[in-house]
């Protein structure tokens, strides 16, 4: 692939639906070569002659470290990090044979290899009712406002962008502990009131790759590549007004709590994101007093005590931290999604009611709809028609050839022409780029099977529009079977009001977690496609070094966006209740989300125009205006979490990673069944064994809106089963008032396939909504 920088282009993880994909750090073959390992210990295993876990923890790297050179005895340069907040050990340098070594010793509760996690990649404030008049009596500026602190692990920020002005705000809190670290181009003054913190990390990424190249990115919070300034700016930027791409998306760009503080933790680097990096960053932010996390990247899904992200975020939550991740874009493939943790928020992606649309008109005069975010000094005039070619075999089954890939174009065949490409293996940008390389004048990109009708703009360096699958089939056709065939785009700017939306991304990641069925992931959706925020200085739209273009904002697609989104809500409901955990904000967020599109139809999935499921959406769309004032919470604390972990056949020693307190030991409180977790969706799983006919699962409400309201059940009905509450009334007489009641699912017939359907409790003022999974496992 000719593209040598994965992260300097955001769309790639779309298009190659990489899923976020778990990269284990290359197994060596060679049992003397050193490599990074993450090594979770046992605090209070520390013997009494050691003063502090520093002077623990190297003399058990010695005491496994057979041949050391003298700079080793020395001065420990084995140990890279050591984590002592949001949970506790180091990350070190060890031989394969090392690491089996000091697994076995006391205190030891973990060696984990590091892993490799990659980034996945103006109108959603308006689209979410945060600018509606309702809105400014509900979001009327506090002081509380100043406050949240929000950490974005990221590529860094660029300082510069005007959504980082800190006019208006107030002096930063005197709770928060960070610090803004200098490096190139990176000063003290780059810091203000709107970016409080700003630190990097990169020994992991340098002992997994080598030293970093100061010539192709900045050893410092500066970002190069865009992505962090992007997300930064979703999450928290300031009002902007006249913002837009080439025109595009005019408007006022504001992030979701425009009054909030980031802290920009710069974890990513041209390889990729490396997971003892992550984890410094986890602690670090956790100890500089960040109330929200913004992480958008992941690595695949590993088991609960494996994984590193995981375990770090449950120390978080423990110290009151609300996380959320983006879920990935492996979809529209099932159990494709990642950070399936049940405390963490896990964000799915969505289109919103704006467009950019452009049309392809062929020879025979007919008209096909796309989308492009083209504005160059090429104009094609729309009423002449140009030569048309696809390369590829046939319509429908896509091959090497007509990818576009770099090389793979004569421009004997494409010189003056309008070149069809398959979407796929290469950037999108890239393939237009190759076009332009061979003499094409625009291109026509086609979606395959696996987007669908999704259709995702880009800011192309030629003349091109991109359509969806059935239309792509259509136009492929044509040029194949027509000798003389021509066509014409045609890019018609921004357009608003745009139906149905919002739509389920078709690259979002879907479900079901394969972890733990009994927890619905992802949690719920935001806005992710084609989204409009602040951008790097450094770095063209397209991400192309080819591209000499530069702007101020870019319009991004990815669940990279819409993890940010809820970031910034989530940032929102904190400033209005200091007091939640992060278990009541998430609570809020799903049970307030909508799950009907605004045709009034149910959530359709853009991969196939279908209805979606909860396995696609979660809890549904999150309405950021009723999550402030969602009436019930399902809270849950870190005990019951750990409960939870219990119910997943964890051995004592795996289960010690998660307990930072020696003293958090298995109560049962769940009696064995992890659908018992007190979380805001519902998931019945009958096992293999057909005797098993009923199920009744518990859950506990605690009351946050009017101290005396009284809330009536009603639950949508199921072919395979039939579903009873009790009680069917829950009256509360007082706040933080908690109520419990059960959910009895009773057999009827196991389907093949889970059932979909809704837990609603009513009161005058409030719906709280949980989706409600049936699942039968197929008998054994």
């Amino acid at each position: 692939m000719a593209n040598k920088n994965p992260l300097q282009k955001p769309f790639l993880f779309i298009i190659l639906s990489i899923n976020l994909i778990f990269l284990q750090a290359e197994t060596t073959t060679q049992i003397s070569t050193k490599k990074t390992y993450v090594i979770h210990m046992d605090k209070s295993a520390m013997p009494l002659p050691y003063t502090n876990h520093l002077q623990w923890y190297s003399s058990k790297i010695n005491s496994v470290t057979q041949h050391k050179s003298q700079e080793e005895e020395g001065n420990n340069n084995r140990i890279l990090y050591t984590y002592q907040t949001a949970f506790h050990g180091l990350a070190a340098q060890l031989t394969q044979e090392e690491a089996e070594r000091l697994e076995e010793e006391d205190g030891v509760v973990a060696v984990i290899p590091e892993t490799r996690y990659e980034l996945h990649t103006t109108r959603s404030p308006t689209f979410l009712g945060l600018e509606r008049q309702e809105s400014e009596r509900v979001w009327a500026e506090r002081v509380t406002d100043h406050d949240v602190v929000v950490g974005v692990l990221d590529t860094g920020i660029w300082p510069e962008s005007e959504s980082f002005n800190d006019t208006g705000m107030s002096p930063v809190p005197a709770t928060w502990r960070g610090a803004c670290e200098t490096g190139k181009r990176f000063l003290k003054r780059n810091c203000n009131r709107k970016i409080v913190g700003a630190r990097v990390f990169y020994r992991g990424y340098e002992a997994a790759t080598g030293k970093i190249d100061e010539e192709l990115e900045y050893k410092s919070p500066r970002d190069r590549d865009g992505h962090g300034t992007h997300t930064a700016a979703t999450v928290a930027g300031s009002p902007v007004k006249g913002a837009n791409l080439f025109g595009f998306a005019y408007g006022t760009a504001r992030g979701m709590a425009q009054k909030a503080r980031v802290a920009a933790y710069k974890v990513c680097w041209v390889g990729g994101c490396f997971s003892s990096d992550i984890l410094s960053a986890v602690d670090q932010a956790v100890a500089d007093g960040v109330q929200v996390l913004s992480i958008s990247l992941g690595g695949g899904v590993s088991t609960y005590s494996r994984d590193s992200l995981s375990i770090a975020t449950f120390g978080a939550m423990e110290m009151g931290v609300f996380v959320s991740c983006s879920a990935g874009n492996g979809g529209p493939d099932p159990i494709s999604l990642t950070n399936v943790s049940p405390w963490i928020t896990t964000v799915g992606a969505s289109t919103m009611d704006r467009d950019f649309p452009a049309t392809v008109k062929i020879g025979t005069m007919r008209t096909f709809k796309g989308v492009s975010l083209y504005k160059g000094r090429t104009v094609l005039p729309k009423n002449k028609q140009y030569p048309l070619v696809y390369l590829g075999r046939n319509a429908s089954s896509p091959d090497p050839t007509s990818f576009c890939l770099d090389g793979a174009l004569d421009r004997r065949h494409v010189a003056g022409k309008i070149v069809i490409c398959d979407r796929g293996v290469t950037p999108r940008v890239q393939k237009g780029q190759v076009v332009k390389r061979a003499g094409g004048i625009g291109m026509v990109l086609t979606n395959t099977a696996t987007n669908g009708e999704e259709l995702v703009a880009d800011s192309h360096m030629l003349p091109a529009v991109a359509v969806g699958e059935k239309e792509g089939k259509l136009i492929k056709q044509y040029a194949m079977t027509s000798k003389k065939a021509t066509a014409s785009l045609e890019i018609l700017g921004t357009r608003i009001g745009i139906k149905p939306s919002p739509v389920v991304a078709a690259f979002s990641s879907r479900g079901p977690n394969f972890l733990s069925l009994e927890i619905l992931k992802p949690d719920l959706l935001a806005p992710g496609v084609n989204i409009l925020a602040a951008w790097t200085g450094d770095m063209a739209p397209s991400s192309l070094s080819s591209d000499p273009r530069r702007v101020k904002f870019n319009i991004l697609s990815g669940t990279s966006m819409s993890c940010p989104h809820v970031s910034g809500v989530a940032a929102l409901i904190k400033s209005r209740h200091p007091d939640w955990s992060p278990a009541a904000i998430k609570s809020a967020l799903m049970t307030t989300a909508y799950v009907h599109d605004n045709m009034f139809k149910p959530l359709t999935d853009a991969s196939g125009a279908a209805p979606s499921s909860p396995y696609d959406h979660g809890a549904g769309h999150i309405d950021p205006l009723r999550a402030t004032d969602p009436g019930l919470v399902y809270d849950i604390g870190p005990q019951e979490y750990f409960e939870f972990l219990c119910t997943q056949d964890l051995s004592p020693s795996q289960l010690k990673v998660f307990t930072k307190h020696s003293n958090r030991t298995c109560k049962h409180t769940l009696a064995k069944n992890p659908g018992n977790l007190n979380y805001p969706a519902i998931s019945a799983l009958f096992p293999e064994n057909t005797h098993v006919k009923a199920m009744t699962l518990r859950r506990t409400v605690t009351n946050v809106g009017p101290h005396i309201s009284s809330y009536k059940v009603s639950v949508s009905p199921f072919k395979g089963a039939s579903v009873t509450v009790q009680p069917k009334t829950l009256n509360f007489t007082s706040k933080h008032q908690k109520l419990s009641y059960t959910v009895t699912f009773r057999t009827r017939f196991r389907m093949k396939r889970p059932e979909f359907g809704g837990l609603v409790w009513k009161s005058t003022t409030h719906k709280v909504r949980s989706p409600v999974i049936i699942t039968w496992l197929p008998p054994l």
